[in-house]
């Protein structure tokens, strides 16, 4: 059976993503190689997932650089699912995380929408059991 293992997000600079993914998201850094030109190979993904994770990818074009922060046309593009939403809300906004929106429940659950430093659209959500 296949799986997702990344998904990409185009970033302005590698350090910066690294910086903010892993200290205001709590991702982990999985990855960080040199693949020659100035490019790297570089994985974060939440503590515990497995099989998936985003490859943060440097924009190197203008057309690259113009998707950087807008790569779903303004939708929430990424789904970060927790166990305990009010536990990673509340770190997550001491960590500079901004919100668009207060949580909500809706009938899967709980989420509230935030924007990542690039201002890509994410859910945090716990699902109903």
């Amino acid at each position: 059976m296949a799986y997702l293992g990344l998904a990409t997000v185009v970033v302005r600079d590698y350090d910066e993503a690294i910086a903010y993914y892993t200290g205001a998201l709590g991702f982990e850094l999985r990855e960080d190689t040199p693949v020659g030109g100035g490019k790297r190979w570089v994985v974060v993904a939440p503590p515990g997932a497995a099989e998936s994770g985003l490859l943060l990818a440097r924009a190197a074009t203008g057309r690259q650089q113009a998707r950087v922060g807008d790569q779903t046309g303004g939708r929430v593009g990424w789904f970060l699912v927790t166990e305990d939403f009010a536990r990673d809300l509340a770190r997550m906004r001491a960590a500079g995380v901004a919100f668009e929106e207060q949580p909500r429940e809706e009938p899967y659950g709980t989420v509230a929408v935030f924007h990542d430093l690039y201002g890509n659209r994410w859910d945090l959500i716990q699902h109903r059991r």
